[in-house]
């Protein structure tokens, strides 16, 4: 029974430990000799994903951002040129279980029994790239990561989410 509270107790400890691996993550990063102020317009090259669904979700959530900078989508000929690419893969997580406190608990031992289990998870990646219209050169990228959901309704909100933390700072400012 001791074992039991001990494990009881542990385990809001353990999924609060946990969740910070599944934490979004979002990156951005941009060419520091480019002028941002030049640009004004900006057409979608092309946006890749597994499911069509999410083609015109991620450009919708991009567009909002990228209008509220100011900045007005064209359908060809803008300043920049965007793609997008949306993935799905599998990770599992390993999450490993002690019974107590065991003989070697004094000295940064575990207890006397383990378990481990193995989570499924499935992560979506999105990595949008803006090009310079005129001579093709990458002059920003915004990457995220987060694990997704089983409603869509869920992962749309998370991608609205990203991508406005991909925005935050944008455009840069440069050296």
């Amino acid at each position: 029974m001791k074992g039991l509270k001990t494990v009881s107790a542990a385990l809001p400890v353990l999924l609060l430990m946990a969740s910070f691996g599944f934490a979004q993550e979002v990156k951005t990063d941009y060419d520091h000799h480019t002028n941002f102020e030049r640009y004004h317009t900006y057409s979608w090259a092309k946006v890749q994903t597994d499911d069509p669904l999410w083609q015109s979700r991620i450009m919708d959530a991009v567009d909002k951002d990228l209008q509220s900078k100011g900045w007005q989508r064209v359908d060809q000929g803008g300043d920049v040129l965007l793609t997008a690419v949306g993935a799905v893969q599998n990770q599992k997580q390993y999450q490993t279980f002690y019974d107590g406190m065991g003989p070697g608990w004094w000295w940064g031992g575990f207890g006397n029994e383990s378990t481990t289990t193995v989570q499924n998870y499935r992560v979506g990646t999105l990595v949008l790239d803006m090009y310079d219209a005129q001579n093709h050169h990458l002059i920003w990228r915004g990457t995220s990561s987060d694990t997704l959901a089983s409603k869509p309704e869920k992962n749309e909100a998370k991608l609205d989410k990203a991508v406005d933390k991909m925005f935050k700072d944008f455009p840069p400012k440069g050296k």
